[in-house]
């Protein structure tokens, strides 16, 4: 999965009451456009380049795997929503909410509609106090100058002073207070991709399975048959050497810790695709090994059904998976659930997601953040 871009957005009102505003418009883009990870505190400021009422101003930091172009046109139809009225007529006017696009990774980029890092924001305080808020590591791409170094050669000399502290709607989740969670799922589930956004979002320690360096993969999917046994030990001692290198090197009480899979997948895979004779081999070995990992303090297992995932695995083009049958896939997700029945005592959360993109759609991942902050509040 590509990394997700850090945009900067500054939201200002000067018209009816701004402050709710401002925290609905917040609300609204984490759960439209982008997560919103960090707020700064409003400022009240003079309206710059008109008469008007005061302005409350704030500054947002977003991860979001859209382009900023995508974010454009989503932030201005959240505008749109809330009642501003954008046209083509020259100077600034009064309007209930104004979303700009500030930063995007420390980058430049120009377009017919789009111009980053804002052409302005060097000269507006209300731009820049609330950035500093954000203790981002901003350096301006064009100016090579810091927040802090742009605020000091600011020319805007209008009032601009904190009023007030605005709600983060994404830290209002519980997630942080667990210390490892493992991501599970079928071939194509988007385990590795949740991994990734979770890990991003909430500064965790990734775990990340190690799958394309093993050798018996391709050859596994030509001939089951013959390869299968050799190809479920090797994920076996793989996974047992890197999770316990990995959590070795963690502080399991100090670090939040994201893996995408955990050991007991191997147990599911292995019942599938080997003999019942090697299975029992196979079962005795994996019985002492899982004895000696920690478990997760939640385990989610993201289901997708048999024909999305046959579509994501065509997707992503990984050749030696597109002629995976849809039985073997079955097999999977049933081996899955047996696993869910027979172990009661394991914090587990099942979220279906096959009619759910938590890539495009901010809505659904923001869904499986609340579904997993629900697990929490209920265990």
């Amino acid at each position: 999965m590509e990394e997700q871009n850090k945009i900067v957005l500054s939201i200002g009102s000067n018209q009816g009451d701004r402050k709710d505003l401002i925290q609905q418009a917040i609300n609204a883009i984490n759960r439209k456009v982008a997560t919103v990870i960090s707020v700064s505190r409003l400022y009240e400021s003079p309206s710059w380049g008109f008469e008007s009422e005061p302005f409350y101003n704030c500054a947002i930091l977003v991860h979001t795997s859209k382009s900023p172009s995508k974010v454009l046109t989503a932030i201005l139809k959240i505008e749109k929503e809330f009642g501003r009225i954008r046209t083509d007529e020259k100077g600034y006017k009064a309007r209930p909410i104004d979303i700009d696009i500030i930063n995007c990774n420390n980058e430049i980029l120009q377009t017919n509609t789009l111009q980053i890092p804002h052409v302005q924001m060097e000269n507006r305080r209300f731009v820049l106090l609330p950035m500093k808020d954000l203790e981002t590591e901003f350096v301006h791409p064009i100016l090579h100058k810091t927040v802090a170094e742009l605020i000091a050669d600011c020319v805007d000399v209008s009032d601009c002073k904190a009023v007030a502290v605005l709600e983060n709607p994404f830290k209002n989740t519980r997630i942080n207070n667990y210390s490892f969670i493992a991501v599970e799922g079928n071939i194509g589930a988007g385990k590795t991709t949740l991994a990734h956004k979770i890990a991003a979002d909430f500064n965790a320690k990734k775990i990340l399975e190690r799958f394309a360096d093993n050798p018996f993969l391709p050859k596994f999917y030509k001939d089951q048959a013959r390869y299968a046994f050799p190809l479920e030990m090797s994920f076996l001692a793989d996974r047992y050497q890197q999770i316990s290198d990995d959590l070795a090197q963690l502080d399991l009480f100090k670090d939040f810790i994201v893996a995408d899979y955990h050991i007991f997948k191997s147990l599911i895979f292995a019942k599938v695709t080997v003999t019942e004779d090697e299975f029992r081999l196979y079962r005795k070995l994996f019985e002492i090994i899982y004895k000696e990992i920690p478990k997760p303090d939640l385990y989610i297992y993201l289901y997708q059904n048999t024909e999305r995932l046959l579509q994501n695995i065509k997707k992503r083009g990984r050749s030696y998976e597109q002629e995976i049958p849809s039985d073997y896939l079955d097999k999977i997700n049933q081996g899955y659930f047996d696993f869910i029945k027979t172990h009661p005592d394991l914090n587990i959360l099942v979220l279906d997601v096959s009619d759910r993109d938590f890539v495009k759609n901010q809505s659904d991942y923001i869904y499986i953040l609340e579904e997993i902050d629900r697990a929490l509040a209920a265990h």
